[in-house]
């Protein structure tokens, strides 16, 4: 009877399963010391049960100990990821799927919980995959397109867009998801067409007025927006979007009470100077740079 209402409430059942796959995880202790250990060469990868280690990493990706979240949980998926390439293909693959279909949203509902750091932190791993599908090849074209539109979707529901937070450390949401989002705009595998729809998700992230923006945000959000730029993106994407903002900003300032519009404000001109600054003493970049002065001058 008892699993019959288990099979009955898929989401009840997820949580019952979770529960008994997790309680053969590592504990946190248990897993800082080991990583530790691996980390000061004491012990080494090769002499540990990898595939349950990073299954124990994944747990605790956005554990609020930020010497094991930072250092050694990112800093392992870092060396055995981007350094080093020590895991298979398809475990990559089998990360990246729960990366997207459970980690990456996971709390987006509640508001500055500390469930962001889960959120952020799978942002980071997801670039490593996909920096490490750059180089090797294994992810399907659907996968890459479901990549995309996963990613978006998380940008576009993500409110917490903090950056230091004090005792707990970087949450960074908005940097970490540039840093996946460039990372699959260098896919050669990604539709070139979907550009467009990547350029628009990212300047909507400058249009909040909830956060300012003073971690560099900005110049870390025109990393990928430059990277689509050498890939093939019309300029006047760009140039649109921009000759659009003084206009945007006026009408934001009926909607909006002082302080909320003055972050508004904040973040775009952070933004546009950032830009304009990328962009100054490059001949290639001489129609764009113009508009992006225009823009700062009707600020």
């Amino acid at each position: 009877m008892i699993m019959q209402v288990l099979y009955q409430n898929k989401k009840v059942w997820g949580e019952w399963l979770n529960m008994i796959l997790n309680k053969n995880l590592l504990k946190e202790i248990e897993l800082k010391k080991i990583l530790t250990d691996i980390n000061s060469g004491n012990k080494t990868w090769q002499q540990e049960d990898q595939t349950h280690l990073v299954q124990s990493m994944m747990l605790h990706i956005g554990s609020l100990d930020s010497e094991l979240r930072d250092n050694l949980i990112y800093g392992s998926f870092y060396e055995l990821i981007h350094e080093k390439n020590l895991l298979e293909h398809s475990l990559l693959t089998e990360l990246l799927e729960e990366s997207l279909n459970n980690l990456l949203c996971k709390g987006i509902e509640e508001s500055e919980s500390d469930l962001v750091f889960t959120r952020t932190f799978t942002s980071l791993l997801i670039a490593l995959i996909l920096f490490r599908d750059n180089a090797d090849d294994f992810l399907s074209q659907q996968k890459i397109a479901d990549c995309k539109d996963k990613v978006l979707a998380y940008l576009a529901a993500e409110k917490d867009v903090r950056g230091y937070v004090p005792v707990k450390g970087w949450a960074h949401s908005v940097a970490h998801m540039a840093d996946a989002i460039d990372e699959l705009v260098k896919n050669p595998k990604l539709n070139k067409a979907s550009y467009s729809e990547i350029v628009s998700a990212l300047y909507n992230v400058v249009l909040q007025e909830n956060h300012a923006f003073i971690h560099n945000e900005d110049e870390r959000i025109l990393v990928p927006i430059f990277t689509m730029l050498e890939h093939g993106l019309e300029e006047q994407e760009i140039i649109r979007l921009l000759q659009e903002l003084p206009a945007t900003l006026k009408v934001k300032k009926e909607q909006l009470d002082v302080q909320h519009h003055r972050i508004l404000v904040f973040n775009c001109k952070s933004f546009v100077k950032s830009f304009y600054i990328q962009t100054n003493g490059k001949p290639k970049f001489a129609a764009l740079h113009k508009c992006i002065e225009a823009c700062l001058d009707a600020l």
